[in-house]
């Protein structure tokens, strides 16, 4: 059985096609930087990587990309759309209607289109792919899989928020949670790697969207995102945690609109509202070569990072592991020692030389003298999504 899997996050797409239950990968790829000119598509299989710079406005122009590698007469890997069996689709937001894996019917993809308002810069891109791999696939089975569902776990008193109990009671706000597929997948790594499943674990997920989640004995029990994917950390292009006194002093006294006012947080905020670039490579090499404005950035990024860490350890009563995943998580040495730096009266001591070390497999890079691990683990939401998938038909 061939398994297609589409990742779409809010500025990148990630695919992987496995042979099913086995795992194998028959290729695999990124589409990054979407929204540019020099959007970036990479394309591998086990004898062959295909890269090019060209323009990619949206999601749908990658997606129709993709398709046409994957069905290329010479490069590539299937030669029917019949090959695909099931395509599988991450979804950000699966609000109160959705807290397992689902196949996919109209009614789903129109509850997914309606709480695009929670999630602007996901579910939107994500029902796109839906859309298109329906076009393509028209004989495969589609899938969708929550990133909101590894969150269910949370207790009522972490993702009840402090207003008037009608509006959690009638209209289910409350804290729902992200990249639960990316916690989910690397948390269980984490614990098989510990030996212990009564484990304390924060995961760190890293890359144009950030998050972080506390994990007690394998569930999730907090959340750094919450109704939406807008709060908590700084993000590549949204705000993190912000005052909400800040909304109505923006629209009473700048006179923007709620649209104006929701765009600028989702949109124009985070890293690159503070440095002009929303790619921390950019922003990275910026800040060494002086750009003040990059410095701070990283700064206010990670210190923000810091306030969360302590937090989470205080919930879980102790630590067992930090783990550090997704684009930057596992690739920014920078991040990871500027995170970690004064943290050793939790028991996180980094090791300089290891956490220059990349690996494709668990690396941890703590010093013999810490007491908590600190891990970096590759995570790999797109075989998650498949394991789902194939496991929705079993029975």
């Amino acid at each position: 059985m061939q398994v297609l899997i589409l990742n779409s996050g809010s500025s990148s797409i990630k695919f992987q096609l496995f042979s099913m239950p086995n795992e194998t990968i028959i290729c695999s790829g990124l589409i990054e930087r979407i929204g540019f000119d020099d959007a970036i598509f990479k394309f591998k299989t086990a004898n062959k990587t295909i890269a090019l710079e060209t323009s990619i406005l949206n999601h749908k122009i990658g997606l129709n990309l993709l398709a046409e590698q994957l069905l290329d007469k010479k490069t590539g890997v299937i030669k029917s759309a019949n090959d695909i069996s099931i395509v599988g689709h991450r979804v950000v937001h699966g609000g109160k209607h959705f807290s397992d894996t689902t196949e996919i019917t109209t009614r789903v993809k129109e509850k997914i289109k309606a709480l695009s308002s929670l999630a602007p810069l996901h579910n939107p891109a994500n029902l796109q792919g839906i859309e298109v791999a329906e076009d393509i696939f028209p004989n495969a089975k589609q899938v969708a899989v929550f990133d909101t569902a590894f969150h269910q776990s949370i207790p009522e008193h972490a993702y009840r928020y402090a207003i008037p109990n009608t509006f959690a009671n009638t209209h289910k706000i409350r804290l729902y949670g992200f990249h639960g597929t990316s916690h989910k997948y690397v948390s269980e790594k984490a614990i098989e790697y510990l030996g212990k499943k009564d484990s304390k674990i924060i995961t760190i997920h890293l890359g144009n969207g950030c998050s972080m989640t506390a994990i007690k004995n394998g569930k999730s029990i907090d959340h750094s995102l919450g109704f939406s994917p807008v709060s908590g950390l700084v993000m590549g292009t949204r705000s993190g945690d912000i005052d909400p006194a800040i909304i109505f002093y923006l629209a009473k006294k700048q006179n923007l609109s709620l649209n104006e006012i929701n765009n600028l947080l989702q949109k124009e905020s985070g890293m690159l509202g503070l440095t002009g670039f929303s790619d921390l490579r950019d922003i990275e090499n910026e800040a060494k070569n002086g750009n003040i404005n990059c410095q701070l950035a990283l700064q206010i990024n990670t210190y923000r990072i810091k306030k969360y860490i302590g937090s989470y350890t205080a919930i879980l009563n102790g630590l067992d592991a930090i783990v550090f995943t997704a684009g930057i998580g596992e690739n920014s040495e920078l991040m990871r020692k500027m995170i970690c730096e004064d943290l050793d009266f939790l028991g996180i001591q980094l090791d300089d030389e290891k956490n220059k070390l990349k690996s494709k497999s668990i690396n941890p890079i703590n010093n013999d003298n810490s007491k908590v691990k600190i891990l970096v683990i590759p995570t790999n939401e797109e075989l998650e999504i498949a394991k789902q998938a194939v496991g929705l038909f079993k029975n």
